[in-house]
């Protein structure tokens, strides 16, 4: 039978190289999961992302109404009675 010095070395070779192996997996994940969190919540640049949605009648906005044609001239100060 082979002795208990080189059983017990065998088995803490054995056990150091699957530490080495588990820590080397854990950095790479740990590496690659900060780049994921970085990209997701980085800031947004105009133009970069695709906004979806829009109008349902956008021909309502070609003629503007009476409330519309008020509330610009307010705004524009053209309603100003002094």
């Amino acid at each position: 039978m082979a002795n208990e010095e080189l059983t017990k070395s065998i088995a803490y070779i054995v056990l150091g190289v699957v530490f080495v192996g588990m820590a080397w997996i854990i950095y790479k994940r740990a590496i690659e999961n900060r780049k994921n969190m970085l990209e997701a919540n980085a800031p947004k640049v105009a133009g970069e992302d695709v906004l979806g949605g829009g109008a349902k009648n956008p021909s309502q906005f070609d003629e503007p109404d009476e409330e519309a044609l008020e509330e610009m001239a307010d705004l524009l100060g053209e309603n100003d009675e002094d």
